[in-house]
């Protein structure tokens, strides 16, 4: 007590109880005082949620991405294969002789003339629609002669209930891929 600051017992009671009252705030309409340093942040049910709602769309992102994944392996040993088609017949042009893509459908291979024999994965597979005297058991080919027409036909590329269809008209040599999802 300092001069000029006397107060009677009454008004330091009275800012008390202000003080008092000034450190609680009514968050809701709970009629117990909630303290005002408990009453910033968040509740441990709203950070459940959130962590809750962050798990589903980290799922469905996951899942998707996977599913995309595996349709572009399938995309791109479909467009390999049609590759490896183009460059047979261009070689049948070239060399003005026969080329033959030779087809593996035991092993889920093909073999272009000069190359290395390439092999689809395991959960791939081939099935070979062509001209009768091109297949022997179940290795068949598609020929491209030196004019750039071919013995035609059609290699489905199968994963699961996916189908690409590679077609190869016989007229003229023309390769065209084709999906058919199920």
């Amino acid at each position: 007590m300092g001069i000029g600051s006397r107060e009677s017992g009454i008004g330091r009671a009275v800012r008390r109880r202000v003080c008092r009252t000034v450190q609680f705030r009514l968050v809701s309409d709970s009629p117990f005082p909630i303290p005002r340093h408990r009453a910033r942040g968040f509740t441990l049910i709203e950070l459940m949620a959130v962590i809750l709602l962050l798990a589903i769309a980290l799922t469905a992102v996951t899942f998707s991405f996977s599913k995309s994944l595996h349709a572009a392996r399938i995309t791109a040993a479909s467009r390999d294969l049609v590759a490896a088609l183009r460059y047979t017949r261009g070689q049948a042009i070239v060399k003005g002789q026969q080329e033959v893509l030779v087809l593996n459908l035991d092993d889920n291979s093909y073999t272009a003339p000069g190359k290395a024999p390439v092999k689809l994965p395991s959960d791939m597979s081939l099935r070979l629609t062509t001209a009768a005297q091109e297949t022997s058991g179940n290795v068949g080919d598609i020929r491209f002669f030196a004019d750039g027409s071919s013995t035609g036909g059609h290699i489905s590329v199968m994963q699961d209930r996916r189908e690409w269809r590679i077609n190869v008209a016989w007229l003229t040599g023309d390769i065209s891929l084709d999906e058919h999802p199920e």
